[in-house]
């Protein structure tokens, strides 16, 4: 059984060897991204089994994200490779500050040859957690959607938990296409993962008990705002904990900190943990993350982050 499955387009990505506007950078660095990939090598690093459903181009960027994802120790017998459909690119520009702006290339993704006969209900039932993400709704809503509400409902059917970050890309989409096909998804969310620009956008307001309220109307059981530097916040059973941030020796790259949270935050639920100590956990993978230049290089093992929360003293070698 898997702890967890997500399905997800991945991209090369291209790292600029230099800091500062993409016209005056002139040397990159191949490497693989992607929201739900990244999400998935999270939690395998911190010791989950994780299981990825995409579909890759059939050329080499392809066959390179795949061994990738199957090094991590990823499950990516529900990956397929299709022809005609190049594997889809991003171009990081990273500020000194560490902040990114980000340029796709993905308008003919292998992954909209993906339908609802690929969900396989057997695969879905035998999941702990499906975690799905807006970004994979963003690349194509009238494609994509059906598919995932395919997932949705059999997930449901067999009491797999659904764990959800809306992860708005406006490059991508509008504010108000986000909102109309994310909130259609609200309705099966157990555990929702979502940073407090993404809520103001679905709801409409800038508070976060009215978020919360918001979200309580579709009987989601954890709500949790990721607030970046300020830390987050969780809602649970009727219990709310601000999260203090984690210290930040310096910020390098931001990408991929909102996965590594939210990978750091199921694996805590799985684990039982309280809603305290989740919470202080996963802000300490996102803090690591930023510390790293790379989508997914800072995502740390689980040995790692014991290490940064005082648990342990050394790491085996």
């Amino acid at each position: 059984m898997n702890d967890i499955i997500t399905i997800g387009e991945a991209m090369i990505v291209f790292d600029p060897n230099t800091t500062g506007p993409m016209n005056f950078v002139h040397q990159f660095e191949r490497k693989v991204g992607g929201a739900e990939l990244n999400f998935a090598i999270g939690c395998s690093r911190l010791g989950l089994q994780s299981s990825w459903m995409s579909a890759l181009g059939n050329d080499p960027f392809g066959r390179n994200i795949y061994n990738f994802a199957r090094g991590e120790g990823i499950d990516v017998s529900k990956v397929k490779f299709v022809n005609q459909y190049p594997t889809s690119l991003n171009f990081k520009e990273i500020n000194e500050n560490g902040n990114v702006n980000t340029y796709y290339y993905r308008d003919k993704s292998p992954i909209l040859t993906l339908s609802t006969d690929d969900i396989d209900e057997v695969y879905i039932k035998e999941a702990k957690i499906l975690h799905i993400t807006g970004v994979f709704a963003a690349i194509s809503p009238e494609i994509v959607m059906p598919i995932i509400k395919k997932a949705l409902k059999l997930a449901k059917k067999h009491n797999t938990l659904v764990s959800f970050d809306p992860n708005i890309r406006l490059k991508m989409w509008s504010k108000s296409e986000a909102k109309e096909y994310l909130l259609e998804i609200l309705p099966y969310v157990d555990i929702l993962l979502a940073g407090e620009d993404e809520l103001s956008i679905m709801f409409d307001t800038e508070n976060h008990d009215k978020m919360i309220e918001k979200c309580l109307q579709y009987n989601i059981n954890d709500i949790i705002i990721k607030r970046g530097e300020s830390g987050s916040i969780g809602y649970r059973a009727g219990e709310k904990i601000f999260a203090s941030p984690i210290k930040v020796g310096k910020v390098v790259d931001t990408v991929g900190a909102g996965d590594g949270f939210n990978a750091g935050y199921i694996y805590s639920y799985l684990k039982g943990w309280s809603l305290e100590k989740s919470l202080n956990f996963a802000n300490t993978i996102g803090a690591m993350v930023v510390e790293v230049k790379g989508d997914n290089e800072g995502l740390p093992y689980l040995a790692n982050v014991e290490v940064r929360l005082g648990e342990k003293e050394w790491i085996e070698r």
